[in-house]
């Protein structure tokens, strides 16, 4: 067939008609957008509603300190998650542009040009080499080649493309699809569809779908209607106790003096006016306002640590979700094996396994010559193994460099109806090799040679039938080798043996699934090889571990309803032969049972499926597709770095809840003297500069310290989150209620005890003993941060592995040391004796011994 190509005019007809061959691109946000988005967190819109009632109700007396303070640490939060995620965009857009920027050949106007692939239009003729990732679907119009098409239908199988015989008969094996690679031989293609027209853009379009909700967005949402809650009901309490204190308290209880009071508009005005300051105020006062903040920091920080183990977060919000993984739909080629063939032996006829072929004494140089000469693959002493099909490199690299000494004279190529290819050399006996399917060349062998180069009648061929059978059933791919001489007549083969190939584990896949394993992650895995194959590997890497485990084709899993899987799920750990819809409707399925699913993929046909996933990883060398649909991209395609994305998506799960733990704690404390504080005559005591610091505290320096907890691998033997667990746990309450009042009460006794006043000098106006409670608030919560930050008893265990704590913590302990005795008028802070430092330091050190007493009955209460 003479191919010409296209004219000019008809490529551009053909462009105006079909459109180009770009692919819509998914709509990328703008530093803007994520930053407006980041708005809409749970915590954040409380922050920014308690914030709006101050600006429009209490203007007159407004507390600018407290409220630059929550918008600067709104403002951190939010430009610095959105900061992260546009470099992480980034980042991913160039590593796509740089994947788009290729060139094809195409023949047009009968002269050969290099094009951009944007430039193909449908009816080019696109020449294809052995390597080239096609640009286009189309059809095979000169020549055959093999392509791996594992990125569309997950099967690791290379796959014969021929020529068509006619325009008007076009088969599954004429046509050649946009994204999957040529592995061997040369043709010609006929461009039929570009652009988002293609298998390739017909799935990329799909991931315009919104992803699902992360686990901590969820937990957030419920925790900020708990705070919401807490903040109201704490702002009636404040209220009414500030009320009951100034109109019946003062009034000594005297009926008249009160009604005098309740009749006086321009007093309860104030007082009214008063109260709604004390309410907002203690809204302010119940959020952690430094939890949005140290969320994003958190996630940041381990996000950079993540990118040192070949762990690449794409969405932020991804890591956390690695950690509340259930269950983990993982493909086989490349990310369970090596995603290439290797000869694992070969088997004579006697059953003798040879893995090295230097084991092989007699039949050695018959065995080196069948797979040199009938081999379409070459060996270059630079670059290894070039050209030929899978099972050809897998071969040659066997039995590494070795010259050609003889010429081959005939040759006879693979084709699907014969199953073998046959190749004749000029040596003394003219030998021709035959290379091939065992059920193709065993009929035609009606002798053997022996280990020790014996050539011997083949009286029964079951014995070599049952050694193959032994290796396909563990999914083993075997290529039989046979031979004969120039004076034999017809197809009477000598039997050499048959080779085993096998796309081996990778070395770190049976680590890795234990982890995860032993993390309470089920593993299922998902691929497009035949059920015998995936079964094998199943077993290797102890995905398969129990009898009961079930193993599915695509179509048995079809015959079950979605409650029939759910029901079931806990036992299937295999599906073979898997379509692309399968893999999106088990995400579904495990979805709607109220777990988090993970999804790794490589394949234009895996993206749907990612996309839908709570969190997907893509792996390193898959399709821009698949990425784009992925939120962590596992650069290495490695399942042992999808386990360390658990680990450390663990550790920030843990994180948060310790900060939550220590902000709470002070907050409630707060909280808790603001409400009982007017019913004993105690106002509370902290200045709006003290109140400032102690938010750069509790905010900034904590969020930092808290931000930067080391992994701790005993994490990994705890079961995951369940989806609807909330943020607080039992555990947290206990912590946050125990020692929030145990530090309240110390806070109203310090102020009120004679005791206190004793060791305490007062002063003419207090100010020795407010400049002692500033230093006790400030303590207590440096101390109970050391509770917060471990469930041991032992508070300093690991606190090594955090730098940043230490560093931090010693910080604010300096400074406030500073500001005891220089902090002056602007701090309202006059300096105490070393007694008194002491005495205060005694007292706040006390939430230690507390908390360890609480740790240690609940663990006995647990245990019990």
């Amino acid at each position: 067939m003479k191919l010409t190509g296209l004219n000019k005019e008809q490529v551009l007809d053909s462009r105006k008609k079909y459109g180009s061959n770009n692919l819509t691109k998914l709509k990328k946000h703008t530093f803007l957008q994520l930053l407006i988005e980041s708005f809409g967190d749970p915590i954040i819109k409380i922050l920014l509603i308690a914030l709006m009632i101050k600006v429009i109700f209490l203007f007159k007396d407004f507390d600018w300190f407290e409220t630059i303070g929550i918008l600067i640490a709104v403002f951190l939060a939010t430009f610095i998650s959105s900061l992260s995620e546009y470099g992480s965009e980034k980042a991913f857009a160039k590593l796509q542009e740089e994947n788009e920027n290729i060139d094809v050949k195409v023949i047009r106007d009968t002269k050969i040009l290099s094009i951009s692939i944007s430039d193909l239009v449908v009816g080019d003729i696109v020449i294809l080499n052995e390597g080239d990732k096609i640009p286009a679907d189309g059809i095979i119009v000169s020549g055959n080649i093999y392509v791996d098409e594992s990125s569309i239908n997950g099967e690791s199988k290379e796959v014969l493309k021929q020529e068509i015989v006619a325009e008007n008969q076009i088969y599954d094996y004429n046509k050649v699809y946009r994204g999957t690679i040529v592995t061997s031989k040369n043709a010609k293609m006929k461009v039929l569809f570009v652009g988002d027209n293609t298998l390739y853009g017909k799935l990329a379009v799909e991931l315009q779908e919104q992803s699902p909700k992360s686990p901590l967005k969820i937990r957030l949402t419920e925790l900020a209607k708990i705070i919401s809650k807490i903040g109201y009901i704490g702002a009636i309490l404040v209220t009414i106790s500030y009320l009951f204190s100034v109109i019946v308290i003062n009034n000594n209880f005297n009926i008249h003096l009160i009604i005098n009071t309740l009749t006086n508009f321009k007093i309860m005005a104030n007082y009214l006016i008063y109260s709604l300051t004390l309410s907002v105020t203690i809204i302010v006062v119940a959020v952690p306002e430094g939890l949005p903040m140290m969320i994003t920091l958190v996630l940041s920080s381990n996000m950079k640590r993540m990118l040192k183990n070949n762990v690449l977060v794409r969405k932020l919000v991804g890591i956390e979700t690695a950690g509340n993984l259930n269950v983990l739909l993982t493909d086989k080629t490349g990310t369970l094996t090596k995603g290439k063939l290797d000869v694992f032996s070969i088997i004579d006829y006697n059953g003798n396994s040879y893995s090295d072929l230097e084991e092989i004494k007699n039949n050695k140089e018959l065995i080196l010559n069948s797979i040199l000469y009938n081999n379409e693959s070459n060996y270059d002493k630079d670059n290894g193994v070039i050209g030929g099909n899978s099972t050809d490199k897998a071969l040659l690299k066997y039995i590494g460099y070795h010259p050609k000494i003889y010429k081959v004279i005939r040759r006879e190529e693979f084709s699907s109806d014969i199953k073998y290819s046959k190749v004749q050399i000029n040596d003394e006996n003219k030998t021709c090799f035959f290379k091939g399917a065992v059920e193709k060349l065993l009929p035609l062998c009606t002798k053997y040679i022996d280990s020790s180069g014996n050539i011997r009648v083949l009286l029964d061929s079951k014995k070599i039938e049952n050694n193959v059978s032994k290796y396909t059933k563990n999914g083993c791919r075997v290529v039989m080798l046979a031979y004969k001489e120039r004076n034999v007549e017809n197809l009477s083969l000598t039997y050499i043996g048959f080779v085993v190939i096998k796309d081996e584990l990778r070395e770190e896949t049976k680590e890795g699934i234990k982890l995860l394993q032993n993390a309470g992650v089920d593993v299922i895995m998902i691929t497009g090889d035949a059920k015998d194959t995936a079964m094998s590997i199943a077993r290797e890497c102890n995905i398969i571990r129990k009898n009961t485990d079930i193993i599915l084709e695509s179509d048995e899993l079809n015959k079950y309803t979605d409650k029939q899987i759910q029901e079931k799920l806990s036992d299937i750990k295999v599906i073979a032969r898997a379509l692309p819809q399968d893999k999106s409707r088990l995400v579904r399925i495990i979805e709607n049972a109220n777990l988090i699913v993970g999804m790794t993929g490589d394949g234009v046909n895996d993206a749907p499926a990612l996309k839908k996933a709570n969190v997907g990883f893509a792996m390193g060398s898959g399709t821009d597709v698949a990425k784009e649909a992925a939120d962590i991209i596992i650069l290495d395609d490695n399942i042992l770095s999808i386990s360390k994305a658990v680990l450390y998506g663990r550790t920030i799960f843990k994180s948060i809840r310790k900060f939550i733990i220590y902000q709470l704690t002070v907050n409630l404390c707060a909280l808790f003297v603001s409400i009982v504080g007017p019913f004993i005559g105690v106002v509370t005591p902290i200045t709006i500069i003290q109140m400032l610091w102690i938010n750069m505290i509790m905010d900034t320096f904590s969020g930092l310290a808290f931000s930067f907890e080391a992994p701790d691998k005993e994490t990994m033997k705890e079961s995951p989150k369940k989806i609807d667990e909330p943020i607080i746990n039992k555990y947290m309450y206990s912590e946050i209620l125990i020692t929030g009042f145990y530090s309240a009460i110390i806070c109203i006794i310090f102020l009120k005890s004679n005791l206190v006043k004793r060791i305490v000098r007062t002063g003419p106006n207090y100010e020795y003993l407010l400049t002692a409670y500033f230093a006790l608030f400030i303590f207590i919560g440096i101390f109970n941060a050391f509770n917060a930050r471990t469930q041991r008893k032992n508070i300093l265990a690991s606190i090594t592995k955090n730098k940043m704590f230490i560093g931090m913590f010693s910080f604010i302990s300096i400074v406030q040391i500073y500001l005891i005795y220089k902090g002056g008028s602007l701090f309202r802070t006059y300096g105490l004796t070393i007694t008194e430092l002491l005495f205060v330091l005694i007292i706040s050190f006390s939430v230690i011994p507390i908390d360890i007493i609480r740790k240690h009955y609940l663990k006995k209460y647990l245990s019990n």
